[in-house]
């Protein structure tokens, strides 16, 4: 059964198709990345599948209901949650208070319930940072609870993003290139987190830049370039895949293999 079912999907800035015409299945329960060179319209393509841009062309349909035009809070609310290519955390908060701002999404009340706080709210925000160490010791972070977020070290900072995404309860986990800027070291550990969010029964999918992190990781993955989808498979699959050779390599490497 397909979590998420993208069909004809096209983006056009005026004359140029940063989208065309791409059709994808994400499996529930899979671990689904999306490669492609620089400029193939990967996170173009992201945008349009979380609601922060409209398509041109194409639909896009989530958990059974269609989401084509649906805004992002909404689709947010659906349980399909997303991360950013740039580090997106909130100033002057604590790591722990990034995690909790995710938690609330999944939580009920307003400005009545914070003013007068009954007990059902004040047992919601028990709950809550509960929730928040929780994950943060999922992602190895459970240390740096109280320390402000801007202190993190950069791929400190990634794994904060993870697990405040993963408050909101995701059904589909979209990561935009949470593997750039990590060291060896630090992308091993996020492909061992990945993995177990999946394993956990969180669908994923990863827009991701490192071929050998996604080929290592991945149950099946599509490749864009120049805004269209040539290749869906497999990751031994896509490794042998001459359009992708192609693509990655150039044709004369390709050639003089």
């Amino acid at each position: 059964m397909a979590l998420l079912k993208v069909k004809g999907l096209t983006k056009r800035f005026g004359g140029l198709a940063a989208n065309n015409d791409i059709s994808l299945d994400v499996p529930q329960g899979s671990l689904f990345a999306v490669i492609g060179p620089n400029g193939a319209g990967k996170t173009t393509f992201f945008n349009m599948i979380s609601g922060f841009l409209g398509s041109t062309a194409g639909s896009i349909e989530f958990d059974g209901r269609d989401v084509t035009k649906a805004p992002q809070h909404e689709i947010a609310a659906m349980g399909l949650v997303r991360t950013f290519q740039l580090v997106q955390l909130f100033k002057g908060m604590s790591v722990a208070e990034n995690v909790e701002v995710g938690c609330h999404l999944a939580t009920r009340g307003g400005v009545a319930a914070s003013l007068f706080r009954p007990a059902w709210f004040r047992k919601q925000e028990i709950e809550v940072r509960e929730r928040a160490y929780e994950l943060l010791e999922f992602v190895g972070l459970s240390a740096q609870a109280d320390i402000d977020s801007e202190l993190l070290p950069y791929g400190q900072q990634r794994l904060l993003e993870v697990a405040r995404a993963l408050a909101a309860k995701p059904k589909l986990l979209l990561l935009d290139e949470p593997a750039a800027g990590l060291n060896t070291q630090e992308t091993e550990g996020l492909a061992h987190i990945i993995q177990k969010i999946n394993a956990q029964g969180t669908t994923v999918l990863l827009i991701e830049h490192d071929v050998a992190l996604v080929t290592r990781i991945a149950h099946r993955i599509a490749v864009l370039d120049f805004g269209k989808k040539i290749a869906e498979g497999t990751p031994d699959e896509i490794k042998a895949h001459p359009e992708v050779i192609a693509a990655y390599l150039g044709v004369e490497e390709v050639e003089n293999a």
